[in-house]
């Protein structure tokens, strides 16, 4: 996958194309960008990506989630990709996310069409290994634009701030983040929002690792002004199974499935089941 990816991101090095050969210009700036993620994760908790919420660790992924979900008319709409895509390692200490927009199949008889699209940079701020501390603290900054078709996604542009941290203790792992939307335009209607997700992790073996979520948003002015809504989420995350055997290849893949159903009165949706497969590289 690697071989792909990375003619697509040679604009982080286009100045050193004209000072190497061309030939040897794609292996050398991958070996480059592989160590270079392989130094920036050895330097933080190895904590799986939760299957909801936002992550303080540094990944380096194409990530795809398939998604039921029942809303609160009572029909089903699967979500195809949800809003996932490449996170990327390109500096050290720093991510950036391109999630390309997902397609929505809707039970009720709306307009079928794409969600929107999602750029998104996070900085690692401090972590240390479970050896060595075992705790991280990350800021993200996200830019939800509005691509989606057929009202399949926001009205207006979202700028959405979040600061994520947590602690690890032996196997067991807590992290927390805490972020707002923030519309751009018609925030009369759509308002804004404040985003509060927990996550509870266990590791069990090499491999597996279950876990417990609790994602909350909290809406204030628009249309849905004053109300909360608060999801029970557990699930698993099974990986990385590596790809090659050599003990330096980054190839991987995860995969993990996790179930969300509403504990307060008010939802939006409810019952959502979702799967996910993670190719790392």
């Amino acid at each position: 996958m690697h071989r792909v990816l990375f003619p697509l991101i040679l604009l982080f090095a286009a100045p050193a194309i004209e000072a190497e050969d061309n030939g040897n210009f794609i292996d050398n700036f991958s070996s480059r960008w592989e160590a270079r993620a392989t130094k920036t994760q050895a330097e933080q908790p190895k904590w799986a990506v939760p299957m909801f919420s936002p992550f303080a660790t540094l990944a380096q992924v194409f990530r795809s989630d398939f998604t039921s979900q029942r809303t609160s008319a009572g029909q089903t709409d699967w979500h195809f990709g949800s809003g996932k895509g490449f996170n990327l390692i390109p500096f050290a200490n720093t991510q950036i996310d391109i999630l390309v927009p997902g397609w929505i199949m809707h039970g009720g008889g709306q307009q079928d069409g794409f969600g929107d699209m999602i750029l998104l940079g996070k900085y690692r701020f401090t972590a240390r290994p479970e050896r060595k501390g075992n705790y991280i603290l990350s800021g993200a900054l996200a830019w939800t634009i509005p691509t989606g078709s057929y009202k399949n996604g926001a009205p207006a542009s979202v700028i959405t701030p979040t600061v994520i941290g947590g602690k690890g203790f032996g196997k067991f792992a807590v992290f927390s983040a805490v972020g707002g939307g923030l519309p751009v335009s018609k925030v009369s209607t759509s308002g804004r929002t404040i985003h509060w997700n927990t996550v509870a992790q266990y590791k069990v073996g090499k491999y597996f690792t279950p876990e417990l979520e609790v994602n909350t948003t909290s809406h204030f002015g628009g249309t849905r002004d004053g109300k909360t809504q608060t999801f029970l989420s557990p699930g698993i995350v099974v990986g990385k199974l590596p790809i090659r055997k050599l003990e330096s290849s980054r190839l991987g893949i995860t995969v993990g499935a996790g179930f969300q159903t509403a504990v307060t009165n008010y939802h939006t949706h409810n019952n959502t089941f979702a799967t996910s497969v993670r190719f790392v590289f």
